[in-house]
């Protein structure tokens, strides 16, 4: 059975210098909100070194070509901290982390913050995850930044422990624990799902068969989706996973007008020949108005021209 497309924003909870404010996320949250839009995601930074070239390098982490959109002082909103305040002033639309640094979090405390939000927000959250590529975040939480891999997988186990089993127990030979609770249990039924963001290799398939509903492509394979998509699917099956509910993210193909406007229909021209290849959830870069009835209509009007497309309701 297909999986549903949906629609999603980003929520500008980082700033390259101070706002002043941030009823621009409020507003931009609530307007995609009362439009229909699927979810809206935030992004993360505990600190940052002053070596942010690295964001560029992808044996790091990073992403070949990419530039770390603010300076070291640029400001950046905790994201589960945002998420709740978020879901008290919406009702329906999804909230997702895109990504957390959830190595950075102790498991145990992740997993109640998680559930929290889950409860509050009436299960609305998808906890999006991924490694991260600043040595001096590991650093600075007591971290070792080359095991980064193994820390998320144990803060993800921790997680799915603790949100599943009335009476939990954990030993990976580091994190020892035994006949702990923890209430009250995410809302959502198995847990909130987890979205894993990586490129196609062996890590991040086992980390998906393991533990993942969704995929977040990164770097080289997000703009080779073709042919990362089948590669991704190929890898996560033979790690033992089940690949054939994996949702997973792509970003709109926006086109603009030769005054620089998106032109919505056109932008969705694109989105049939994506989903065919396996791309089940668009991140939205748009040039919203920031009056909240202006946002509300056009976000309403890009929700009806992609439900049109994909054949939504």
């Amino acid at each position: 059975m297909a999986l549903e497309p949906r629609i999603s924003l980003s929520l500008p909870s980082f700033s390259a210098d101070d706002p002043g404010g941030w009823e621009h996320l409020v507003d931009r949250a609530r307007a995609a909100d009362a439009a229909g839009v699927d979810q809206v995601v935030v992004s993360d930074h505990v600190v940052f070194g002053e070596h942010l070239e690295a964001y560029a390098r992808p044996e790091l982490g990073g992403a070949e070509g990419g530039k770390q959109p603010t300076g070291p002082d640029g400001h950046w909103l905790e994201p589960l901290t945002t998420l709740t305040y978020v879901a008290a002033l919406t009702q329906r639309v999804r909230l997702g982390t895109n990504i957390l640094l959830a190595a950075l979090r102790r498991p145990v405390v992740l997993a109640k913050v998680a559930a929290t939000l889950d409860v509050l927000s009436g299960g609305r959250l998808d906890l999006g995850v991924g490694v991260g590529w600043q040595r001096e975040e590991y650093e600075a939480a007591g971290l070792d930044f080359a095991g980064r891999g193994a820390l998320l997988d144990q803060a993800l186990a921790v997680c799915r422990i603790l949100w599943r089993d009335p009476r939990a127990d954990y030993d990976d030979g580091v994190l020892h624990f035994e006949h702990v609770h923890q209430m009250p249990k995410p809302r959502q039924e198995g847990g909130v799902p987890i979205w894993v963001s990586g490129t196609v290799n062996d890590a991040v398939a086992r980390r998906l068969a393991r533990f993942g509903d969704a995929w977040i492509p990164w770097g080289g394979s997000a703009g080779d989706l073709a042919n990362a998509i089948p590669a991704m699917r190929a890898s996560v099956e033979t790690h033992g996973g089940d690949a054939s509910e994996l949702r997973v993210v792509g970003y709109l193909p926006v086109v603009r007008d030769g005054d620089g406007a998106v032109d919505v229909a056109r932008s969705m021209d694109g989105v049939p020949g994506l989903v065919e290849a396996g791309v089940t959830d668009f991140r939205a870069g748009l040039s919203i108005p920031a009056a909240p009835d202006a946002a509300t209509e056009y976000l309403a009007g890009v929700v009806a021209a992609f439900r049109a497309v994909t054949g939504g309701p």
